[in-house]
């Protein structure tokens, strides 16, 4: 008796949106099927996988772990589908939507001036930027790159390393005359710290005290999530900020901001990665001209 022919693309397709959408109604809706045909759909593909893909009930849906693995092949997958599809006929030229997440100091410092470049270049890429400080699951989150600062946790994810920066701390001159420079470590209990509202790799500031290293909590009456908000922050007097050496040297050359404590830096520097899902396995060519984009244009120094 023959087998019955399975379209694997097509329930890989049905899956995803099923994912992409958070239940089977509304991706019903953007397949244009009914809630009952996703769902029988659904346990087929389960049935024919020997593994439960979603955990389903009346208030919540829930990807397993064995759904989330297979949700992350089979995105790349038919992303590939496409490519192949759109390459045969127009070429190698990427095009596609692409969703980056960065820091908002990576996306203000260096990405923008660079990004109309890249979309020149690649007239066919539509881009989604998000912005922020946290690091977020780009899975979850259905991101195809994302640009992260500092170490790096063992994962599955492919990093990219787009260079490293030195770290400042810095006062606007309206700040300093008002509460003085500091020049010790002692000094910093008499100013006002500002600091991240996260958990970060180093939680305080580092300084150089003979041979060793010390860290001071940051103990300001301000926290923000972004560095630009720190840096916004500083700029506006609101106190000393410790920010990446490439966000400031434009506000230090102009003179809105003066680095202080120079003598007891350190010296540590702070790592930029360009990061995506897979383990060597074939990418998109839209996300791989982004990422060789930000490998030439988008180091940080």
């Amino acid at each position: 008796m023959a087998r019955p022919e399975i379209n694997r693309s097509g329930e890989m397709d049905v899956f995803t949106r099923v994912v992409e959408q958070g239940g089977f109604s509304a991706a019903a809706r953007v397949c244009r099927m009914t809630p009952s045909a996703v769902s029988k759909l659904v346990a087929r593909l389960e049935a024919r996988l020997g593994a439960r893909l979603v955990n389903r009930s009346t208030r919540a849906f829930q990807l397993t772990p064995e759904g989330c693995a297979f949700y992350e092949r089979a995105t790349r997958i038919l992303a590939d589908i496409e490519d192949a599809e759109r390459n045969a006929g127009a070429g190698e030229q990427p095009a596609g939507r692409i969703r980056l997440n960065a820091s908002a100091s990576y996306a203000t410092h260096i990405l923008a001036p660079i990004l109309p470049d890249f979309l020149e270049r690649y007239p066919g890429v539509t881009l989604d930027l998000a912005q922020t400080d946290e690091i977020v699951d780009l899975l979850a989150e259905r991101t195809d790159v994302g640009v992260r600062a500092g170490p790096l946790k063992s994962s599955s994810l492919v990093a990219r390393k787009l260079g490293d920066t030195a770290m400042m701390i810095v006062a606007a001159p309206s700040y300093l005359a008002r509460f003085g420079e500091p020049k010790t470590i002692e000094d910093l209990a008499g100013h006002h710290r500002l600091g991240f509202c996260y958990v970060r790799s180093v939680d305080g500031w580092p300084f150089k005290k003979g041979s060793e290293t010390v860290v001071v909590p940051v103990a300001g009456r301000v926290q923000a999530s972004d560095g630009e908000a720190l840096r916004h922050l500083a700029l506006g007097g609101g106190g000393l900020a410790r920010l990446a050496a490439f966000t400031v040297r434009d506000d230090i050359a102009a003179g809105r901001l003066a680095p202080v404590l120079e003598p007891l830096d350190p010296g540590d520097r702070e790592a930029f990665h360009a990061i995506h899902i897979g383990q060597g396995g074939p990418l998109p060519s839209r996300v791989r001209a982004l990422l060789d984009f930000l490998a030439e244009r988008g180091k940080v120094e």
